[in-house]
């Protein structure tokens, strides 16, 4: 790997600053997001994407901070910059026939940097990300119940700061402090009665990732991390009336429910914690194979999502959300074909975290792909440049339930797929 001479920490923040102000301007327009991990991205930056996810023990770049802090002290001084264009297609039959969301296009940025810091075996990094994310806008007028309105919008935004410290040429463990901000907004309405928490509340969260990597030999590296559920404060809304339908009165084909008034409600929605573990092989000169599995916990903070507020009878009410823990499998491939150009492909395969079973109260939430390719390249360039593409494509899932609230209606459904197209610039100090 080329490697170049390093600065000093004052003299690479100098640099990194306008970067980092670039992408939290970025950050505060909130950037929604889908991916096959439930509402977790594939891979944070390109290279990443290319590789189909499978990083934890083939840190490629500084975005590393995220999924294994122990891959900064692998790496060469240096930053970079990441923009993605994401391209969620979503469908959902309420019982009255399809209807698509109108939102379909969102921007993804990460910013990511490492560098020696202190003495020689002691690296810092971390970095900005866009992670994770969902939301939807369906409309559908004109039916028995009403127009129908369904709406979702989750932004999930990551700071790392991470420090990584190599014990010898073999082995290094890194840990990061992992601070985040969500917004999240819903609303499902039937004929303007219904469940709307639309004004966009903010939480913060903090939680923490450790991070393993071994160089078993010159031909496979092993890699493990660990990131604990992320605990947020609580969001907040204040409404003037609140519904949630449980059935319908098929004499007026209105909803019937749980009514609330006008006042302040109140929910909480930590982040799962996840492990994952890797192995990268060097078969060849050129070549690296890198895979990992992971598990990630969406039954601990998505079974339920519960709302506290003035609910009349009862003090919260829990909406049925009944994610199941979910387990992911990535595949990446990287061939060097000159000193200056690195090709890469992809596979993912995550387990769908909702059942059919449950897809009538995750209509507004329907992160139901499952298994997506990706490809990409980086080439780098004159004046200790960089650039990475990726490309990602997930395949069309589709997940029946039963008829809304029992009615004679066409059954409920949900269909997804996803493609994205991202560039990455770094530098090299």
């Amino acid at each position: 790997m080329q490697t170049y001479d390093t600065i000093s920490l004052k003299r690479l923040w100098s640099r990194l600053l306008p970067w980092t102000i670039s992408v939290l301007a970025l950050l505060a327009t909130g950037a929604t997001a889908h991916a096959t991990n439930g509402y977790q991205l594939i891979g944070v930056g390109q290279c990443a994407m290319g590789m189909g996810g499978a990083v934890v023990a083939a840190p490629c770049d500084p975005m590393t901070a995220i999924s294994n802090p122990a891959g900064l002290s692998w790496l060469a001084s240096q930053t970079a910059f990441s923009g993605e264009i994401f391209n969620p297609l979503r469908r959902d039959n309420f019982g009255f026939g399809d209807v698509g969301s109108s939102t379909n296009v969102y921007i993804i940025p990460a910013l990511g940097w490492s560098a020696p810091a202190f003495k020689p075996n002691v690296y810092f990094g971390g970095g900005i990300y866009g992670t994770s994310g969902l939301g939807v806008n369906f409309l559908q007028p004109n039916t028995p119940m009403g127009t129908i309105q369904a709406y979702s919008s989750l932004n999930f935004m990551q700071m790392a700061p991470a420090m990584a410290y190599k014990f010898d040429d073999k082995f290094s463990i890194g840990v990061a402090l992992d601070g985040a901000a969500e917004q999240v907004s819903f609303n499902q309405t039937f004929g303007g009665q219904g469940f709307n928490l639309s004004s966009p509340s903010w939480a913060y969260g903090v939680g923490g990732t450790i991070g393993i990597l071994y160089k078993y030999n010159s031909k496979v590296t092993l890699g493990a991390s660990y990131k604990s559920e992320m605990l947020f404060t609580q969001l907040h809304w204040n409404e003037t009336q609140e519904f949630v339908p449980t059935g319908i009165d098929t004499s007026t084909m209105t909803p019937t429910g749980v009514q609330g008034g006008a006042g302040s409600y109140s929910a909480r929605l930590n982040y799962p914690q996840q492990v994952a573990f890797g192995a990268a092989f060097h078969p060849a000169n050129r070549v690296t194979i890198s895979t990992e599995g992971q598990w990630i916990n969406w039954h601990k903070t998505m079974n339920e999502f519960v709302v506290h507020g003035p609910w009349v009878g009862v003090p919260m009410v829990a909406l049925p959300l009944h994610w199941q823990n979910e387990w992911v499998g990535n595949l990446g491939v990287q061939y060097d074909s000159s000193k200056s150009m690195q090709w890469r492909a992809g596979f993912a395969y995550g387990g769908n975290p909702i059942k059919s079973t449950d897809m009538q109260a995750n209509l507004i939430m329907p992160a139901i792909v499952t298994t997506g390719v990706t490809f990409g390249a980086t080439q780098k360039l004159p004046m200790r440049w960089s650039l990475t593409e990726a490309v990602m494509h997930t395949f069309e899932n589709s997940v029946t339930d039963g008829t809304l609230f029992g009615l004679p209606l066409q059954p409920v459904q949900s269909s997804m797929s996803e493609n994205s197209v991202g560039f990455q610039i770094g530098y090299f100090f």
